[in-house]
């Protein structure tokens, strides 16, 4: 049954007793406007109205959980907060004798806003703040980055993740169950007591090269085993934990010519790392950096500074391919046209401005810069390339004709092949020509007209203006980082989603706190009078 704030208010309310929470203070501001920063009838869809005990309060809990990520505490601190910090007291506007609560019901109310879909109820609500007081433009210009977060799974190796697998499948099979094991060969029982009753590390000397591959080798001969166990059983789990299984031994393990299995050099692109969270990735920030969990996408706007989008990625590929999403999750759910959107290098492919390009109803002006050549005078950029005519012409003056090819992800492409013995007589020769036959050849890419363009913009100054704007992004990642962000609490997506989002509310609450003050508006007027937010712009 939903329970509600009692609005009669107690003789020792913290806020009604002298105390030293400073009132500009992200407590003591957030204190003032409590009454209304979060409305029990805007949950009531998690609960039922009629029938059961009355629940903690949806409008308390919600603030202690935006409390919580604020401060990255785990919830048995956060209850621990609750009763002896005055800080959390005069912000929630709690008595000072308040008996609390488990710390269970933290995670069981995050389990209700993900199960009705109401894991973005404080981001939503404060962006919609942020709309009513005309701090969020109509037309925004997006600044968006992505920064590398720690998975809350175990990285394991391949003897790890093998071993832990089969234990896993034996057991999703029910084989853990005394009355599932009746009837099998031996080799069988003998496999089910191995990882069911034992699972434990092979007691062997692991600097040995020899005993290692013997290891491998029974781990492979017993996960083939147990992968055909398994195929009689037609069950969901089964069934991905039978993929896991399989997609581990194709990316790590290969053969030998003597046909024996052996750990395969180099890292498949799409490697598995964990099995407590199978979603986890190796990742790279650049060629130096790598870690291994997700990214997080993060957006902002420009004017207002306010988090407009948060989202969890995985950790593998590039940057850019979250750009069109990002813009798409930004106009539906925030209700804003998005006009420009400013990013670094790994968002200015061809592909993606093409599509800022080809935008409907209106184009997005994608400020990104391309990469900038080791070698200019000799790099592909220093070749006229005329599209209509099909001619190139190389830096110093020669000009030859195209012809018409392919790539071979099939799209088309112009390709310019300069006689050798025209570039041998120039004097950019050796620094041009990488060939030992041929002279310099020159293709062009599918989205050629965009990256000229985008080369040719990159040279003035309102292009250098702009792009000035987009630290503006990395701070608000540093501020989201100092606030946890960095550590993944929580396995699977919808929860670390859920962790994005919170973290993203706590932040754009204090963002309002400094915006209602600088330009003198009523937050608690705006608070009290917002309607709720629209259902389907909750889920993620």
């Amino acid at each position: 049954m939903l329970g509600r704030r009692d609005p009669q208010r107690s003789f020792f309310d913290a806020q009604s007793l002298p105390h030293r929470v400073a009132d500009d203070s992200f407590y003591g501001r957030m204190g003032a406007v409590c009454d209304v920063l979060f409305r029990d009838e805007d949950l009531e869809s998690m609960y039922c109205l009629d029938n059961g005990r009355p629940s903690l309060p949806p409008s308390l809990i919600s603030g202690v959980t935006l409390l919580q990520f604020y401060d990255d505490v785990s919830d048995r601190e956060a209850v621990q907060r609750l009763l002896y910090d005055l800080r959390w007291k005069v912000a929630l506007n709690l008595p000072l004798d308040y008996a609390g609560f488990d710390a269970s019901s933290l995670c069981n109310f995050r389990k209700r806003l993900l199960e009705n879909g109401q894991e973005r109820y404080a981001f939503s609500r404060f962006i919609a703040v942020g709309r009513e007081a005309g701090f969020i433009p109509d037309r925004v210009t997006l600044l968006t980055d992505t920064t590398n977060v720690k998975g809350a799974g175990a990285v394991q190796d391949t003897y790890t993740l093998l071993r832990k697998g089969i234990r896993k499948l034996l057991r999703a099979v029910g084989f853990h169950l005394p009355g599932k094991r009746q009837g099998f060969s031996p080799q069988t029982q003998a496999l089910i007591e191995r990882y069911l009753d034992r699972d434990g590390k092979a007691d062997i000397d692991w600097a040995d090269p020899q005993q290692r591959a013997s290891q491998l080798k029974a781990l492979v001969a017993d996960t083939e085993a147990v992968l055909d166990l398994a195929m009689e059983h037609d069950d969901d789990e089964v069934r991905t934990i039978g993929w896991l299984l399989t997609k581990i031994l194709g990316d790590d393990v290969v053969t030998d010519e003597q046909g024996n299995p052996q750990i395969g050099k180099g890292t498949a692109p799409d490697r598995i790392i964990s099995l407590t969270e199978s979603e986890m990735r190796h990742g790279r920030k650049s060629s130096a950096h790598r870690f291994d969990g997700f990214k997080v996408s993060v957006s902002t706007d420009e004017s207002s500074e306010l988090i407009l989008d948060i989202a969890d990625i995985t950790a593998m590929g590039s940057d850019g391919a979250q750009l069109m999403p990002t813009i798409e999750r930004v106009e539906a759910k925030t209700q804003v046209v998005v006009e420009r959107a400013i990013g670094d290098g790994a968002y200015g492919s061809g592909k993606n401005r093409a599509a800022c390009a080809e935008y409907e109803p209106e184009a997005i002006d994608l400020v990104s810069p391309l990469a900038r050549p080791s070698d200019p005078e000799v790099h592909k950029s220093a070749f006229e390339i005329d599209l209509e005519k099909e001619t190139a012409t190389c830096p110093r003056g020669h000009k030859i004709e195209g012809r018409a090819g392919s790539r071979r992800d099939g799209k088309p492409t112009l390709r310019f092949s300069f006689p050798r013995a025209t570039c041998e007589a120039c004097d950019l020769f050796e620094r041009c020509v990488q060939s030992k036959q041929a002279g310099r050849t020159v293709s062009t890419h599918p989205y050629e007209a965009h990256l000229q363009s985008g080369r040719q913009r990159q040279q003035t100054e309102e292009f250098k203006t702009l792009y000035r704007l987009r630290p503006a992004v990395e701070r608000k990642i540093a501020e989201l980082v100092s606030h946890g962000l960095r550590l993944t609490r929580y396995i699977g997506q919808p929860k670390r989603q859920l962790q994005r989002l919170w973290i993203g509310a706590a932040i754009n609450l204090k963002r309002l706190f400094t915006l209602a003050q600088v330009q003198k508006v009523d937050l608690f007027r705006l608070l009290d009078h917002l309607e709720p937010p629209l259902v389907g712009l909750m889920g993620t």
